[in-house]
């Protein structure tokens, strides 16, 4: 019994120690694909700056062309895609604006009913405060005419 327990304790701490073998693959497969990725990055700017120094001649002399062009592409494009962008905005305004009236509490109607209630009743309290002014000024004014001769 006690060869059992013993066998027992010494295959139990041996599943919970990571093995060497699992540890060298893991860094041999961190160390391989960082050097590829390494190795591929430095392809990467040498083939750039070769394009660049192929291309330079080219983007000097057609550059009086090339600016320009470039320039009025670049505000077609952001025309069109702010235009699109508004354009769908404006149509999910209206499709809320629609569930609101239409009374079926999109998302944030709920919000906007509570701002609409506060200004409604700041309204109303500068209504009341409006009218007790114009009520004591027409009051002193009253006042005021019967104290003269």
């Amino acid at each position: 019994m006690a060869n059992i327990q013993q066998y027992n304790r010494h295959s139990h701490h041996h599943h919970n120690q990571p093995k060497v073998s699992h540890h060298v693959a893991k860094a041999t497969t961190a160390v391989t694909l960082g050097g590829s990725l390494i190795v591929l990055s430095g392809f990467t700017m040498a083939a750039t700056v070769m394009g660049l120094v192929m291309l330079t001649p080219l983007l000097v002399i057609f550059s009086p062309v090339l600016v320009p062009a470039v320039l009025t592409v670049f505000m077609l494009v952001s025309g069109f895609m702010v235009s699109g962008w508004l354009g769908a905005t404006s149509m999910y305004v209206f499709y809320w604006l629609y569930r609101y009236v239409s009374g079926k509490h999109p998302i944030g109607a709920d919000r906007l009913d509570w701002v609409r209630e506060r200004i409604a009743g700041a309204a109303m309290d500068v209504k009341h405060k409006a009218m007790d002014i114009g009520i004591n000024s027409t009051d002193v004014k009253e006042g005021g005419s019967h104290n003269n001769y």
